[in-house]
């Protein structure tokens, strides 16, 4: 693993203690923030979302109960490498990358959409 920029304090052994579902929503928290700021036509402050958001995604693809869904998370990060580099910032991929990614933890999507998965079970 290559030193952290922009989570200085965070190492791979206290990432590892938060759950897959925990782990998602936080690289999706950046993903969410960047859609704010794609909004208002800040692309500094995207970019710096999404840099945060390969660290964590870096951090994950390390951490031992990822193993066998590698190929998922390099996936999602070509995706947003290529969000990254361009110039002009889709929201409808920045949707379509949280979504994604939300689906890579059944936790993660059991904490966001809970009313739906009362209506799958009905």
């Amino acid at each position: 693993m290559y030193p952290l920029i922009l989570h200085k304090n965070l190492t791979l052994e206290k990432w590892s203690t938060h759950s897959k579902g925990q782990q998602i929503l936080m690289i999706a928290n950046e993903l969410h923030r960047a859609k704010n700021f794609i909004r208002s036509g800040k692309i500094n402050a995207v970019n710096l979302c999404y840099e945060r958001a390969f660290e964590l995604t870096d951090l994950t693809s390390s951490d031992p109960k990822w193993r066998g869904h590698g190929r998922e998370l390099r996936r999602f990060r070509e995706l947003l490498a290529m969000q990254y580099i361009n110039p002009k910032k889709d929201e409808q991929m920045n949707w379509a990358l949280y979504i994604g990614l939300i689906r890579l933890s059944a936790e993660a999507s059991r904490l966001l959409y809970p009313a739906k998965e009362m209506e799958e079970k009905k």
